[in-house]
Formats: C-alpha cells, sequence, structure tokens
C-alpha cells in the first residue's frame, strides 16, 4: 500500500525545528578574520537551500517600504520615512518628524537567530532585537557608512538569492556618520579600499575594526550581477548596547 507524503507548508522550514548549533557547549569554529580587515569574517553555506527558498517566500508576501531608491522592511524598532526629492520644506519636516513602529522579529527569523547564537555571535542576554532586509535588484547599492555605535558588536548580514561584493573604506579612526546626515561622506579615510565577495547564503559579520573602522558599501554597479533576474536579499541584525 502506498504512502502519501503530506505537502510541506511555510511553517515547516522555520518553526522550532532543533539545531545542532543552536548547543553553546558545542560552538562551532569560526573561520579566520579577513586578510586585510580585522574583525570581518564571512560564514558560506550559513543557511540550507532549502531555508534559503522558505524565507525567501515569506518575505515576497510582505509589504515593503518603497519611498527609498530599493525596497527594505524593517523588523523590531522604529523607523521614519525619506521624503520626496519633489517635497516642500513643510512637508520635508513633516516626513521627517514622524516616526514609525516596524513590525516585531518575526517568528521565522527564529532559527538564523539561534545559529549565531550557536556560533557565540551573540547570547540569549543580547539576541539581536531588530533587522533590516534590503533588497538590491539592477544597479542598486547603498552609500559607504558604519552602523551606529548605538548596537553592539558584530553586526552580522546574510546574503539570500544571489551574492554581491561589499566594497570596504578604512577610516582614520572610527566614525559612525550616518548617510542620511551627510556624515558619513565626510569621515576622514586612509585611502585603502577593500572588495570582498559574499556568496549567497553566506553570514557576514562585521565586529572591532571591520565594524567601527571601516565603512561598508554596495557598489551601484553591475559588477558580479550578469543575471538578468539578478537579486540580492539581505537581512542585517543589531541589537542595542542599552538592553
Amino acid at each position: 500500500m502506498s504512502t502519501i507524503k503530506k505537502r510541506k507548508t511555510l511553517d515547516d522550514y522555520f518553526l522550532n525545528k532543533p539545531s545542532k548549533q543552536s548547543k553553546t557547549s558545542n560552538v562551532p569554529k569560526l573561520p579566520r578574520e579577513h586578510e586585510s580587515i580585522p574583525g570581518l569574517r564571512i560564514l558560506t553555506d550559513f543557511v540550507t537551500a532549502e531555508e534559503e527558498q522558505g524565507f525567501l517566500t515569506f518575505l515576497d508576501q510582505q509589504e515593503w517600504r518603497t519611498d527609498l531608491a530599493r525596497r527594505v522592511i524593517h523588523y523590531g524598532g522604529t523607523y521614519c520615512l525619506m521624503p520626496p526629492r519633489t517635497a516642500t520644506a513643510e512637508e520635508r519636516k513633516r516626513i521627517e518628524n514622524t516616526i514609525l513602529t516596524a513590525h516585531p522579529m518575526p517568528n521565522q527569523l527564529d532559527f538564523i537567530v539561534s545559529r549565531m547564537i550557536g556560533h557565540g555571535l551573540y547570547t540569549n542576554a543580547n539576541r539581536p532585537e531588530y533587522c533590516i532586509v534590503n533588497e538590491y535588484k539592477d544597479r542598486q547599492g547603498i552609500s559607504a557608512h558604519v552602523e551606529n555605535f548605538r548596537f553592539i558588536s558584530p553586526v552580522c548580514a546574510v546574503t539570500l538569492s544571489q551574492g554581491d561584493w561589499m566594497r570596504f573604506h578604512e577610516l582614520t579612526k572610527a566614525d559612525d556618520g550616518s548617510v542620511r546626515s551627510g556624515k558619513a561622506s565626510k569621515a576622514e579615510k586612509t585611502g585603502r579600499v577593500k572588495d570582498v565577495w559574499m556568496p549567497r547564503k553566506s553570514l557576514l559579520v562585521m565586529e572591532g575594526e571591520a565594524r567601527e573602522k571601516w565603512q561598508h558599501e554596495i557598489v551601484r554597479s553591475k559588477r558580479g550581477r550578469t543575471a538578468p533576474d539578478w537579486r540580492r536579499i539581505s537581512l542585517t541584525f543589531r541589537t542595542d548596547k542599552d538592553k
């Protein structure tokens, strides 16, 4: 008598799956730091192809922020929208002063957070509170910046769908000036620039100098984006120092 296999649902990819990597008594060894950027690591195959596809399906069902050049989703914390270039001074002030509350971190992210804890990158006491999801297509990118120092080290980012290059600029001193304020572009640089490849399904880890003294950016170019339907989804995880 033949058996009928139960068809998987989206929840089957995420909900309460035990992982050997979650045992803190047997923390997996992290890869060596980047040879030129202290504190930078790339963990390849951090998620499986099945997990990746399940989460991409989940994201495609969500509501995205569309006021930026790229699509974005915020989980945890608050944010404000970017005024359009055609906005009047009054409209700009109103939009920038409107604080929006993001949805909390969804259960579908638990397996990634647990895996990062299992690798010793975070603890249960300082588990990530925020996740920003960015979608990059065609020539879309993000300007060079350092993550705000209100967030603890490390800052971690998962790459899904397609790999891409991240460019790092060394600073003369730690500086977390933001892109929005214009301070990031004024940070003093040493002139050293390094391009790092982020493979699909990988986790990028920035701590120490990589976190504080190197700006990172996604260059607006077609380099490495040869597929006609090229698309990269990044999930950046952060948590406050004062929890």
